[in-house]
């Protein structure tokens, strides 16, 4: 297990053209299509190409688990987390505005690898190299692609998606509009309908690579964000008809420093390093300077509201420390919050990795089979209107995993009921993972009110604040083509 996770950190290595002076880095629209790809160490180049700005680093990897990454801000903009200062604090008030670029930031670096994988995709398909390799390296690209494309439009809306024939001829300036909606929708559908047919299936997969199931699990979360209920309820079928994901019976042991390799849980996890190539950095960010085996700079915490919304015994709260001796020897904790748990507990939901200063090699876990139970059980109630027992009974299967008694179907029989309480579950369940409960409130209409419940008079939230707006530079260079979103004009 861990020969293999080293060989793909190897793997990763080969993208991070900067850590060796003597390695340059590969500008493609300077390679010629008559002569690359050929083979098929070509076509991995292009695929690890694909996955370089997923990973989690903190410079140019959108899922690095530092202030600069999408779980990080999208967590602090709901009870999840808490921040006072910089790009949290603006999430915690909703504040945000165009001027502030460590918000708008994500689709200003990331939306060029979209074109990037447009290009690599149209080399490989006229490309001389066999149509088995053809088809295996265009189906990860294409979803790395829609991943990328599916978090900057659950972020910002509809972006902007060049046509190939406009990235074949960069020497001609044409600014361009974002998508429309249902354009939006459709290219991120396509791609990731292509890639389940041609992706291995989870079991041939290797670890930290693409699979059938992610491309199925992304399709539900594109399906939830659209409310297509029945679609939700059919990719669900087909990811559990596969025969393979199941819970493992250790929740809080997947984030352990040994790596969940051999998880049937896991749908995709991006594997971290010492060195930098992909990080983990959560320590960092949530450890107090003064908590006893690890420091940290304590950028955010999470909520007491999202503390005491746990049922005594969740498990799935252990890691949400709500009490520590500090190396003052001060015992904090709610009543004597000090400064480092003045919001709410520490949110330290991987190990503590206590041996090592500052990165930790344990994995960052994007997406889990408990998401496809879940969302399951919510598309099920709400494509009728009304809760079912096999709706109920999805949702108990991923509480018993949390040492939970079962909800019974007579106490949430009506629809609002069970999805003030699904949400919470979901809340429970992917605290601190993809950043995706955002996503999961404003589809129930209910952002803007756990903003004002959590922070009060100080929520700056509005209807508008549903999606981030697009920096000013965007604005300015897309002469009069691209649209700000409304309310931040």
């Amino acid at each position: 297990m861990k020969n293999f996770k080293i060989i793909i950190l190897g793997l990763l290595l080969t993208l991070n053209f900067g850590c060796d002076p003597d390695l340059k880095s590969v500008e493609f629209s300077e390679i010629n299509p008559d002569i690359f790809p050929q083979s098929e160490s070509d076509i991995e180049a292009l695929v690890y190409a694909a996955y370089r700005p997923l990973r989690g680093a903190w410079w140019d990897g959108i899922h690095t688990t530092s202030e600069r990454g999408v779980m990080f801000i999208n967590d602090a903009t709901t009870e999840i987390l808490y921040g006072d200062y910089g790009v949290q604090g603006y999430a915690t008030l909703h504040s945000y505005e165009p001027q502030h670029t460590e918000v708008t930031r994500y689709y200003d670096d990331f939306y060029n690898k979209i074109s990037s994988n447009t290009l690599s995709i149209s080399r490989i398909e006229n490309s001389s190299v066999p149509d088995i390799l053809k088809k295996s390296g265009i189906a990860e690209i294409k979803c790395a692609r829609a991943l990328l494309s599916y978090e900057l439009f659950d972020m910002y809306g509809p972006i902007v998606v060049a046509p190939l024939e406009v990235l074949e001829n960069p020497l001609i300036e044409e600014p361009l509009a974002r998508l429309s909606h249902s354009e939006m929708v459709s290219f991120i559908e396509q791609d990731l309908l292509d890639a389940a047919e041609d992706l291995p299936a989870p079991s041939e997969a290797n670890y930290g690579r693409f699979s059938q199931g992610m491309a199925r699990m992304l399709l539900i979360r594109l399906y939830l964000h659209e409310k297509r209920w029945a679609d939700v309820e059919k990719q669900a079928n087909l990811i559990m008809a596969m025969n393979y994901y199941q819970l493992e019976d250790d929740y809080v042991g997947l984030w352990d420093v040994q790596a969940p390799v051999e998880s049937k849980e896991v749908i995709w996890a991006i594997p971290a390093d010492y060195i930098g190539t992909s990080e983990n950095q959560w320590q960092l960010m949530v450890l107090p300077s003064n908590y006893p085996e690890q420091s940290g700079w304590s950028t955010v915490q999470s909520t007491w509201k999202f503390y005491e919304s746990f049922e005594a015994n969740d498990i799935r709260k252990k890691a949400l420390i709500a009490e520590y001796v500090g190396t003052d020897g001060v015992t904090y904790n709610k009543q004597n919050p000090g400064t480092n748990i003045q919001y709410g507990p520490i949110p330290l939901k991987i190990d503590l990795d206590a041996d090592r200063a500052g990165l930790t090699t344990v994995d960052i876990l994007v997406y889990r089979y408990a998401d496809v139970l879940l969302s399951k059980a919510e598309a099920l109630a709400n494509k009728t209107g009304s809760p079912s027992q096999e709706s109920i009974d999805l949702v108990n299967i991923v509480r018993k995993r949390a040492g939970l008694t079962d909800v019974l179907l007579s106490n949430y029989a009506d629809i609002d009921s069970f999805n003030t309480m699904i949400l919470l579950e979901r809340s429970h369940e992917y605290w601190c993972e993809n950043g995706q409960y955002r996503s999961d409130l404003i589809r129930h209409g209910k952002y803007s009110q756990h903003n004002i419940d959590v922070v009060g008079a100080s929520s700056q939230t509005a209807p508008h604040k549903d999606v981030y707006p697009f920096s000013l530079s965007q604005i300015s260079e897309g002469k009069g083509k691209f649209i700000q979103n409304p309310g931040y004009n």
